[in-house]
């Protein structure tokens, strides 16, 4: 495993930017382990929730045994508060630099796989919102969403006040994040409106898991969301299980949502270790 802290300028959003990248199956081979093939890695870029960054995923969950497990590599940037989208005001294009500028850059950088069915994009809460978002805007490039406690908020943020709430976000805020927020639900922003836009063009369509727990605060717009989907055919996965918004939820159903996906291939069987008969110098395989 190898664990790179990366920083480059960004176009996109005009300033430096950080993210982490883990890549599995760099270390010294172990005794009796089987190479792995020589080609470039599928990858996850995965997405931090609100008032998050970078570190997250990496200090709160078993991320170093998921990206050995699949096989996968795992790209995570830090997305402020932005929920992921071009903020037209600011000239902070948050959804070009996930979707395109990321993406081509670690490409670059590190042995990762260039095809579409390679590339997954995943988060949490916030990030779950993005990576939905970022996922039917961009489907040209990302084959697979795993979308955990997804921020669906759009309904609401137009009814919103400037007096801030519980989570410190007030009429402002979407304001500057969704611009008019009388155009909102209009606007492909609200991913009912983009996941019709993206069914209607045709084509490829990205692979959608949606997951949220029973518990969680936000379960009711999962919930309408993937009944949404259901009502325009939009094939997808939905899973609810034990757990409120919580790293614990988000771990195991991180998990499920790449186990699903069979990435890591199926590998040889281990080579037995041997000792040698001191009588007849002949190997023998040892019995365990």
């Amino acid at each position: 495993m190898a664990w790179f802290q990366v920083s480059f300028g960004s176009a996109n959003l005009k300033r430096m930017v950080n993210a982490n990248v883990l890549i599995p199956g760099m270390d010294a081979r172990m005794a009796g382990m089987p190479l792995r093939e020589e080609k470039p890695y599928k990858t996850l870029y995965l997405l931090h929730g609100y008032s998050g960054d970078y570190t997250d995923w990496l200090t709160n969950t078993a991320l170093m045994e998921m990206s050995q497990m699949n096989d996968i590599a795992i790209v995570m940037p830090s997305g402020e508060n932005s929920f992921y989208v071009d903020i037209e005001r600011s000239g902070r294009m948050y959804s070009e630099f996930i979707g395109r500028e990321l993406v081509d850059f670690t490409r670059r950088v590190f042995p990762l796989s260039s095809r579409r069915e390679d590339t997954i994009i995943g988060g949490l809460s916030m990030g779950g919102y993005g990576a939905l978002y970022n996922g039917l805007k961009h489907h040209d490039v990302f084959a697979h969403v795993i979308a955990l406690s997804s921020a669906l908020i759009v309904e609401t943020a137009p009814s919103s006040t400037y007096e801030p709430n519980m989570m410190g976000t007030h009429r402002g805020y979407f304001e500057e994040v969704f611009g008019d927020l009388d155009k909102l639900l209009e606007s492909d922003k609200n991913l009912e409106v983009l996941a019709k836009q993206v069914l209607d063009k045709g084509g490829n369509l990205p692979d959608l898991y949606i997951a949220c727990g029973w518990n969680d605060m936000l379960v009711y717009g999962n919930r309408k969301f993937s009944s949404y989907l259901n009502d325009i055919g939009f094939k997808h996965v939905y899973e609810e299980g034990a757990g409120t918004h919580e790293w614990a939820f988000w771990n195991n159903f991180l998990k499920r949502g790449l186990e699903r996906l069979e990435l890591k291939p199926k590998m040889p069987p281990m080579t037995p270790p041997f000792w040698v008969d001191a009588e007849s110098d002949s190997p023998n395989p040892v019995v365990l």
